[in-house]
């Protein structure tokens, strides 16, 4: 596969289909400015809970740089919501998406299995076309369907008129992560992000009619 080269945000003339749609992903991606967690160096601030000690005896934490835990440890992919009557709860009335740009809310649904089962993480409770929704795009959760945008991505010119995700329009993800690792203590907090790759069919999937017998939520 032939490699794609950084740019600003603006492909190549005659650039077209998926090679255009991941220029333009990388590009926005070079073009925001990096998190005040990390230093212009690279390294982690000093607050950071791997650097100031909060989550450096956490059995998962000693596992990951090759100590002996005092428990094994366990997280669960998706622990956060589904099956938790408490989830439901605060759930209720609320859309997918809204829960998720709603900073307390977003934490206390991340910290609602480390309470209940007592597990070695907090599994950041997010979307995976978050960073579309922050950038503009008008995206939404069907139920049963999964992920729909209101204007189909079909074309180059469609794709190049797509408005870019800004540092400041993440602000809702840093202050659910903030009130839950201020929450965690020693437990640490676990995220997970699409990769271009994985966004690219995801936004595809979500071009087509909600009706197409194809379509995978």
């Amino acid at each position: 596969m032939p490699v794609i080269p950084a740019t600003t945000g603006n492909p190549a003339p005659g650039m077209t289909g998926c090679r255009y749609l991941l220029a333009l992903i990388f590009g926005t991606i070079k073009g925001m400015t990096s998190s005040p967690a990390v230093s212009a160096a690279g390294a982690l601030a000093a607050d950071h809970p791997l650097l100031d000690g909060r989550t450096a005896d956490s059995p998962l934490i000693t596992a990951y740089r090759g100590g002996k835990p005092s428990r094994r440890p366990v997280w669960f992919m998706r622990q956060a919501g589904r099956s938790l009557p408490e989830y439901l709860k605060v759930r209720e009335g609320i859309a997918m998406l809204d829960s998720c740009l709603r900073p307390e809310l977003a934490s206390e649904i991340t910290l609602q299995p480390v309470r209940r089962h007592d597990v070695d993480a907090g599994i950041f409770f997010s979307d995976i076309v978050i960073p579309l929704k922050l950038a503009g795009v008008g995206v939404d959760i069907v139920p049963g369907v999964g992920p729909v945008l209101d204007k189909p991505v079909r074309t180059a010119a469609d794709v190049a008129a797509l408005p870019q995700l800004t540092w400041e329009a993440l602000e809702p993800i840093r202050e659910a992560v903030r009130l839950t690792v201020a929450e965690l203590g020693k437990t640490p907090l676990i995220g997970f992000a699409g990769a271009p790759f994985t966004l690219l069919p995801t936004w595809w999937r979500a071009s087509l009619p909600a009706t197409t017998s194809g379509r995978a939520p």
